[in-house]
């Protein structure tokens, strides 16, 4: 396990930022951090790189507890901040060979051919990284915070104003990277998450929300629910269909088309059948609806 984040808490005065957040984060997982703004998705996520103190609780990275204190910690941990501070007057090479400096990395030159290499800025490794567009700009801090080859890779925010082009890039890039290593990735971006996340933790107002798999969040599985489309060759007793065991929430399209709803411990498809049998209508649509991602966040988030 490489995460460990246990009953987590931080003040700022009488403002609870987080509320005993608790989740874990295996190696090679890529998970979306999502959370409206003010959620205390920064503040966590300082807490994990060790450049914030919690107030209660712990965060554990392979067996090692992460302290403000504890420098050693953060060989194991990249960071990429939202804010991607850079030293735009120094070239790209000259820059990342003195963050490698900061490292005490043996093989500081190599290391950093390595890192130029694989985050693309072969090309502009001469350039000052003010001359740079802000997709290069994400690459060099990508590249500063591989540099030292972490275990965990945390990026606030790594896609903000990128064009389609460089977004796609650089979304390849962190599935490269992911593959052998943790990476938590913060955006609002729901098309990001869903293009390259595999796990989804929501927080809002300091508190856990929802963890668990897109798949499982889209279906209603996190959020307890089922919804169902159902169409039928005219339009039924709608009192009727109200009655079906285990129904919570009916709402009508058309006539003969209604979204309903249950508890996600029933499936309500078989007795949606029966209903059209027994009052001789002819089903034209029975399909269980997913939601849209952005859908299950506003609900989990208003």
């Amino acid at each position: 396990m490489s995460i460990s984040v246990s009953q987590v808490s931080k003040n700022y005065g009488i403002q609870k930022a987080l509320d005993q957040v608790s989740f874990n984060i295996s190696t090679g997982e890529l998970v979306g951090f999502l959370g409206p703004n003010g959620a205390g998705k920064s503040t966590l996520m300082k807490i994990i790189t060790g450049y914030l103190c919690a107030d209660g609780g712990s965060v554990v990275i392979n067996g090692e507890t992460v302290e403000t204190k504890n420098i050693s910690i953060r060989s194991q941990i990249g960071y990429l901040p939202e804010n991607n501070p850079l030293y735009t007057d120094l070239y790209v090479r000259e820059y990342l060979e003195m963050v490698a400096g900061f490292y005490q990395l043996k093989h500081k030159k190599e290391q950093v051919l390595k890192m130029i290499e694989l985050t693309g800025l072969k090309a502009e490794q001469h350039k000052k990284i003010g001359m740079l567009s802000k997709g290069y700009r994400q690459r060099v801090g990508l590249a500063q915070a591989l540099i030292h080859d972490p275990a965990v890779l945390i990026l606030d925010e790594p896609t903000t104003g990128l064009d389609p082009n460089q977004l796609e890039e650089i979304r390849q890039l962190i599935r490269t990277i992911s593959a052998h290593k943790t990476v938590m990735i913060s955006t609002h971006i729901m098309q990001e998450v869903e293009a390259i996340c595999s796990r989804v933790i929501i927080i809002n107002q300091g508190k856990l929300v929802a963890d668990g798999s897109i798949l499982d969040l889209k279906s209603g599985q996190i959020e307890q629910k089922q919804t169902v489309l159902v169409e039928f060759n005219k339009a039924p007793e709608v009192e009727l269909l109200r009655k079906i065991s285990g129904l919570r929430k009916l709402e009508a399209i058309n006539s003969s088309t209604f979204l309903v709803e249950s508890d996600h411990t029933i499936d309500l498809r078989p007795a949606l059948f029966h209903f059209a049998v027994a009052n001789q209508l002819v089903l034209l649509t029975l399909k269980e609806q997913q939601q849209s991602l952005e859908n299950v966040f506003q609900e989990l988030t208003r």
